[in-house]
């Protein structure tokens, strides 16, 4: 595969994804990797160059991470940012020692000159999260910015191609961040042509070598990324393709005959439909731990999806919508962190069934896939659709699952879409939605005493769904929601919003 990479070692910064995101965004495709990855497989991925993330630790504390340091040596541009600046400067035998006064949040920096500065305002803000200050670069490097406590904020040896920034280029708060990594990317030499078309074609041609006159199926969940994957290998393929839906009993209000209009009748994917919601709901009786409500309907999802297989035909292949994110929590880079709850995508599902994983989408973001989606003819509306969870409505019904409850959900979350969507505020949104608490409160309707349930509404705004705060929806939009609720769902006379960030919260409240 011939196209310019930059590759990325994350030292843990919770910006680190942001990195590659804004590299993407300039055209240029970027990877994530483990800060120790030794330098002959970096040079086994011919690198157009490589960037060294910040994180939170000193390059002074015991087990901070270190990277290889012929890193330095592979003859291709290398940027420093925050902590990967400290940790040049620390290897390459400079001086760098704890700050009296450490830096955090927007600063001035006042330019020098410098060759990665080019085109920056003589001074600019910029975001800074340090504790550790470079009173002395290394050898043959020069100081090329600072800021107000730190003479050291910018250093490069142009000859060895080697650059250190103090502050943090990838972030919204420096104000010409963007035009720092674009003149990285020329230092580079990368050409700017990383697209969704340019990911299509190639996508395709690797979908081709993969199977080869082999055949695949998919299971379709009615969300964007399975439907993006699907349509990748469909164009590779054609009808050697065969999409399983299955209706679990826990989707949303019509999403069934949805998908069955937009893939099957208007897109023209071979898709088999399969009702399995009666089972999904029999096994979930009397079930109110969310752990165990994602792990029966990843069991029996497996179960149905195994049957279905085996009416379709032989297929030696099975294609899955992964993204980069769920591959770069999957790898442990810093060690392992607590599980928060089981991932919505069905991990043991490929072993289970003894297929070969297609993955067209795992190097791409969020966002990525979306504009692949709209390259593909996905219509607008599908492809801006909020993400919802693997087990469904499962985990927005709290306590026991069953019918009429779910009933009751459906109608509320109607409401809640079509009201956000009225104000024009659905695509801003991370995710909106209803969920059902398993509390009874007393109201008054008319003369009468009702005794009924509570709706929460929680609404987020998020980038990647990794950190989300809660969303400052207008109050008339509230009352709304909650008069339109009251009034049209019975069995609700309480709502309620959730008014959480993550962290500390979740998204979902299960």
């Amino acid at each position: 595969m011939d196209r310019d990479t930059i590759l990325i070692l994350d030292f843990g910064s919770q910006y680190t994804q942001l990195i590659a995101r804004r590299l993407r965004e300039l055209q240029v495709y970027s990877e994530i990797l483990p800060p120790g990855t030794r330098r002959a497989a970096l040079a086994a991925r011919r690198p157009r160059g490589i960037v060294l993330s910040g994180g939170p630790d000193s390059v002074h504390d015991k087990g901070a991470p270190r990277c290889d340091r012929g890193v330095f040596e592979l003859g291709v541009p290398v940027l420093g940012v925050c902590y990967g600046m400290q940790l040049m400067s620390h290897l390459l035998e400079g001086e760098v020692r704890r700050a009296d006064r450490r830096e955090y949040g927007p600063a001035q920096f006042e330019r020098r000159g410098g060759l990665l500065l080019k085109g920056l305002s003589p001074s600019t803000r910029v975001w800074m999260s340090h504790g550790d200050s470079i009173l002395r670069p290394p050898d043959g490097f020069t100081v090329v910015g600072s800021s107000g406590t730190n003479p050291v904020a910018a250093i490069e040896a142009p000859d060895r191609r080697l650059f250190g920034l103090l502050f943090h280029p990838e972030v919204v708060h420096t104000e010409e961040g963007t035009t720092v990594l674009g003149n990285f990317l020329d230092v580079c030499g990368c050409r700017r042509d990383w697209n969704a078309s340019s990911f299509i074609e190639e996508a395709v041609g690797r979908i081709r070598d993969t199977v080869g006159d082999g055949r695949v199926i998919c299971a379709l969940s009615g969300g964007v990324d399975s439907a993006v994957a699907a349509l990748l290998v469909h164009r590779a393929i054609g009808d050697r393709l065969t999409c399983v839906f299955v209706d679990n009993g826990l989707l949303r209000k019509d999403e069934a005959a949805q998908v069955r209009r937009r893939f099957g009748e208007r897109l023209r994917l071979k898709v088999v439909f399969v009702d399995a919601s009666r089972r999904f709901l029999a096994r979930l009786r009397g079930v109110a731990d969310p752990e165990r409500k994602r792990k029966i309907i990843g069991r029996e999802f497996i179960e149905v999806f195994k049957a279905s297989a085996r009416k379709v035909g032989k297929a030696g292949f099975l294609a899955q919508g992964t993204l980069y994110p769920d591959v770069i929590e999957s790898t442990s880079v810093r060690g392992p962190s607590a599980v928060i709850k089981s991932h919505h995508n069905v991990g043991g599902l490929p072993k289970a069934l003894k297929f070969k994983l297609v993955e067209p989408l795992r190097e791409l973001f969020k966002d990525e896939v979306r504009r692949v989606g709209r390259e593909l003819g996905l219509d607008e509306e599908f492809v801006h659709r909020q993400p919802f969870p693997g087990p469904g409505l499962a985990v927005r019904c709290l306590g026991p699952v069953v019918r009429d409850r779910l009933d009751l959900l459906r109608e509320a979350d109607r409401v809640l879409a079509e009201e956000v969507r009225a104000a024009g505020l659905y695509r801003s949104l991370w995710q909106s939605f209803a969920v059902l608490l398993p509390v009874r409160s007393v109201g008054v309707m008319g003369d009468d005493r009702t005794y009924q349930y509570t709706i929460a509404i929680r609404a987020v705004e998020s980038l990647d769904g990794m950190t989300a705060d809660w969303a400052r929806l207008p109050y008339d939009l509230l009352a709304r929601v909650s008069n339109r609720v009251v009034n049209e769902v019975r069995g609700v006379n309480r709502v309620v919003y959730d008014v959480s960030s993550k962290p500390p919260s979740t998204i979902e409240w299960e």
